[in-house]
């Protein structure tokens, strides 16, 4: 059966949408700006469809895809700012349990964003190394060390989360650091 390029984009978007924006969302800090990335990326994606050498690897392609146009839609230096419908706003965790799902978001957003980058795609994405290799153009061997380091970072993140009482919502513990390369270690 023969779809239109409408019919088949459609499904495309419908296939990978939700990796991309959770992906987008965890790496910005923010669902608009995260929502623009993802359309970003769908309208280049498809634009360019025919540089996909190997269908089976579409989602380590999109992944880069996305996070060049990250780095196109924030700032060149500074912070992204949760937004308040977004997992930084207290008021939206009546249990324990989002808590600490809420705790792991914002410590993301603490860690380096190499480190973040591949805690998303491994646990967030169920990524296998190798399609995590692939996406951030780095050998699987680093992959496996990088997460090694990201979980350190994510564990020391998780225990320097500031007390409940001591900041109001939405307070410096919602800022994520962006994407950006520092040029400083």
């Amino acid at each position: 059966m023969f779809l239109s390029a409408e019919a088949r984009y459609n499904q495309w978007v419908r296939d990978h949408y939700r990796f991309l924006m959770r992906s987008a969302w965890a790496l910005t800090g923010s669902r608009a700006v995260a929502e623009d990335v993802v359309q970003d990326c769908f309208a280049n994606a498809w634009r360019h469809r025919d540089q996909l050498r190997n269908p089976a690897l579409v989602r380590p392609w999109l992944f880069q895809i996305m996070r060049r146009s990250i780095f196109r839609h924030l700032p060149p230096c500074g912070q992204v700012t949760a937004d308040a419908d977004e997992p930084g706003d207290e008021a939206a965790a009546p249990d324990a349990g989002i808590d600490d799902r809420l705790d792991v978001v914002k410590a993301l957003g603490r860690i380096a964003p190499i480190h973040r980058e591949v805690l998303v795609l491994h646990y967030f994405d169920d990524m296998p190394t190798a399609q995590i290799a692939e996406a951030l153009e780095i050998a699987p061997g680093t992959v496996l060390s990088r997460l090694a380091r990201a979980r350190e970072a994510l564990r020391q993140a998780l225990e320097q989360r500031p007390a409940v009482s001591a900041a109001p919502a939405g307070a410096d513990s919602a800022r994520v650091r962006p994407l950006r390369r520092s040029t400083t270690p």
